[in-house]
């Protein structure tokens, strides 16, 4: 009965996908993937959802919820439950089993009543004034393949056996209190990982580490950027690869240094923001762009994927304009979230199954679309303004003294 659920809920879902009045269309235990942000958030003032402060927002049943809409959320809701049960929550706002009674319910709920599933289970929430701003982010396919073949010479590694936090008193222990990562030199001290540029010049080859090898040089930055992709062989063969791990090394997003440079803006004649106007100028000043594609010293490994989707922060598949990546300090992972925003597209009920390296702060998104040139376009030019609620248990309010 459950696989007969999980079909209809599914087929439902993709229905939602190509009608034309529906919105047209990756916490493990390490550093969360890095996702590039046009302009960047505020620096959060709390560590919590808390901390910031939170009120009763607006009853789910006076949202303009849409009933595909609401059934492609409800698929990736239950789809995180089995995390969602078990995990802390670091925003402050539930406890595990806040969220049982709703995951039980999902086993006899109707779905063509998918809507009225999310009023009943569920009240909203506005952390701090909630302002939000969401990008977007796509799982690309670029040109690649397991066998270092002619033309494929980008290494893609796997994560590193010398990649390891510091003991404690060998370093300095990070703001969130965690050691930091980085390796032990041949002397016995703790140093930082190899950076891009070290990497690139061959600071691990020879070790065994590729797992594939790239074509190009560009595509495959913008692949780390998303933290996960699909090779695509000259044969035909599909290889997913996702997330293992990151270098340790601060993320930078080239898109705001080049804007800071005065390399893109919105004048005649400059490169556009968006991620095809930087890659079009990575492209046409290869050296220049090699340089700044190297001043984000973030280096991402990955592992390959036998899943039907990339995998999120929660370890269960993203789904195309169903996920959305946050903050887990303001949102708990696996809740729904909804979205108004100035681009029409991105409206909406989101589940947050994600997190990224870029996205911090309250009310700070980032929207999932898929794979392909459609999503890709979407991903690559998001960047909504608007309001945000995130949806909890029925009686949260309550517990946490708001009513």
């Amino acid at each position: 009965m459950a696989g007969s659920r999980w079909r209809k809920l599914a087929a439902l879902a993709l229905l939602s996908l190509l009608a034309a009045c529906v919105r047209v269309i990756p916490e493990t235990g390490g550093p969360t993937r890095p996702t590039p942000a046009p302009t960047p958030a505020p620096t959060p003032v709390a560590e919590s959802a808390v901390a910031l402060g939170v009120e009763v927002g607006p009853p789910v049943s006076s949202l303009e919820l849409r009933q595909e809409d609401a059934a492609a959320a409800l698929l990736s809701f239950h789809e995180s439950c089995p995390k969602l049960t078990v995990r802390t929550d670091a925003s402050g706002l539930t406890s595990p089993g806040d969220w049982r009674a709703a995951c039980a319910a999902f086993a006899t709920w109707p779905y063509a009543k998918a809507a009225q599933f999310f009023a009943t289970y569920f009240e909203t929430l506005r952390v701090g004034d909630g302002k939000a701003f969401a990008t977007g982010y796509y799982e690309p396919e670029i040109a690649g393949s397991r066998a270092h073949l002619p033309g494929f010479d980008v290494p893609v590694y796997g994560l590193p056996d010398d990649l390891v936090r510091a003991a404690p008193g060998d370093a300095a222990p990070l703001a969130n209190g965690t050691m930091p990562l980085g390796r032990y030199d041949e002397t016995g001290k703790f140093v930082p990982y190899y950076d891009r540029t070290e990497i690139e010049n061959g600071a691990l080859a020879g070790r065994g580490l590729e797992i594939a090898w790239a074509a190009d040089p560009v595509e495959f930055f913008f692949l780390q950027v998303q933290g996960s992709g699909m090779l695509r062989a000259p044969d035909g063969q599909i290889m997913r690869i996702g997330y293992a791990g990151q270098n340790g090394q601060t993320y930078t997003g080239i898109g705001g240094v080049m804007r800071e440079r005065g390399l893109i803006g919105e004048g005649p004649g400059q490169y556009s923001g968006s991620m095809q106007g930087i890659m079009q100028y990575l492209r046409e000043h290869p050296d220049e762009g090699r340089a700044l594609m190297r001043e984000n010293r973030s280096w991402v490994f990955f592992r390959e994927l036998t899943t039907d989707g990339p995998l999120g922060a929660l370890e269960v598949p993203v789904r195309a304009e169903s996920s959305v990546a946050a903050d887990p300090r303001f949102v708990p992972l696996g809740a729904p979230v909804w979205l108004e925003l100035d681009r029409r597209e991105a409206n909406g009920l989101w589940i947050a199954q994600d997190t990224g390296g870029a996205i911090k702060g309250a009310n700070r998104f980032d929207t999932f679309w898929g794979a392909g040139e459609t999503a890709r376009r979407v991903a690559g030019g998001m960047s909504g303004r608007g309001r945000a609620l995130i949806l909890v248990p029925k009686g949260t309010a309550t517990r946490l003294g708001l009513k």
